[in-house]
């Protein structure tokens, strides 16, 4: 990956539906240059999936979670990941093991995802902190 790629990662980043006419046009390039640096980027796995971001009016939050020493997080990750409400679960370092990130209807449903958290035998503790605004990097 060299610093052509970086440019045309960052500005998918921000918006992964981007022209990609416009996107050769800040980077100085041609669009068949763009279209093939994405199809390899996609092929070796950089690029691992489009997305859309949303503004639903929602509760978003993240739940972090402890797990116990030796505890597969991978397994509990995956778990936790195939529920609906779900943004992404991420394995950290730290105090906690585990961060879910979610877009809940209500407080109630938050506070349901928290509990179903808490069920897991090898979950030992969880915060929870409400998202109260994003700004896209």
């Amino acid at each position: 990956m060299d610093d052509l790629d970086r440019r045309i990662l960052a500005i998918l980043r921000r918006d992964s539906r981007t022209p990609y006419t416009e996107i050769a046009d800040r980077v100085s390039t041609s669009e068949g240059t763009v279209r093939n640096r994405v199809e390899r980027l996609i092929e070796d796995g950089v690029i691992e999936r489009f997305t859309v971001a949303t503004r639903t009016g929602n509760v978003q939050a993240m739940i972090e979670v402890g797990v116990d020493v030796n505890v597969d997080t991978a397994d509990i990750s995956s778990r936790m990941a195939e529920w609906r409400e779900v943004d992404f679960v991420w394995q950290v370092s730290g105090e906690e093991d585990i961060v879910v990130v979610v877009d809940a209807t209500d407080t109630d449903t938050l506070n349901d995802l928290i509990t179903r958290a808490r069920e897991f035998d090898e979950v030992v503790s969880t915060k929870t902190r409400l998202i109260l605004d994003e700004k896209i990097g």
